[in-house]
């Protein structure tokens, strides 16, 4: 699938809203299945994450060949990833929803870190997951997963259409996480979504205040005539 650039203005526009926005302003254009399931931030406090996907699938471990020694192999996919995903791009790992054992560590995440990546997804597990929360580092897991990754995974191709968390994953579409979860955003979708979903959150932000005020949610929210010239003439106050 052909992939876009994500210009550092989508990005600023996309670390101003949420993974809940942003699913629905998925919904309104019949994508339904885009939220990478069942995944959470290691450290709940760590920065949010918006980058491209470069991705990684494994496939069931067979014990003849996922030995200790294929760790050294500087083209297994697991330990090629780390060194190919480029800055400002998310690794997005297919672990076949398998948390019996590790999709990774402290020490590649530390290593991603250090290469500029935004972040890493796994629908699976991470072991170390103390230390990764340590660094601040953007990571998103299923839960912690101590075994070494080989007892149940083998890495066997990077950078191809993956299914993470049951949602589909094309290189180069845009991964989006904050506190409550992970949404992927199509490439050829992303300037539109991400200027839609800044104009929610603007409203949104109007009708919290609204409710806190005492205001009834019908014509509010969703918006009716009135409240969107009220919405209107709010904004422009904020402005001045």
């Amino acid at each position: 699938m052909q992939t876009g650039t994500l210009t550092a203005e989508v990005r600023a526009r996309l670390l101003r809203v949420s993974v809940a926005t942003l699913t629905t302003a998925l919904f309104k254009r019949n994508l339904r299945n885009q939220l990478i399931q069942d995944v959470r931030p290691i450290s709940p406090s760590s920065a949010r994450m918006v980058g491209e996907a470069f991705t990684l699938r494994t496939i069931p471990a067979r014990e003849d060949l996922c030995t200790i020694s294929l760790v050294a192999d500087r083209s297994y996919p697991q330990r090629a990833a780390i060194e190919a995903c480029p800055a400002g791009h998310v690794l997005v790992i297919d672990s076949r929803k398998d948390a019996r054992a590790a999709s990774g560590g402290d020490i590649l995440m530390a290593r991603l870190e250090a290469r500029g990546a935004a972040g890493c997804v796994t629908d699976g597990g991470m072991r170390d997951c103390q230390e990764i929360a340590a660094l601040g580092f953007p990571v998103y897991q299923s839960r912690p997963a101590p075994p070494i990754s080989l007892i149940h995974h083998n890495a066997v191709e990077m950078n191809v259409p993956i299914a993470c968390g049951d949602a589909p994953v094309y290189p180069g579409d845009i991964v989006v996480g904050d506190a409550d979860g992970v949404v992927v955003v199509p490439a050829h979708l992303v300037e539109p979504i991400a200027a839609e979903a800044v104009e929610m959150t603007a409203y949104e932000d109007f009708a919290a205040e609204k409710v806190k005020e005492g205001r009834s949610i019908f014509g509010l929210y969703p918006a009716g005539e009135e409240a969107r010239a009220e919405f209107a003439r709010w904004r422009e106050e904020r402005k001045r």
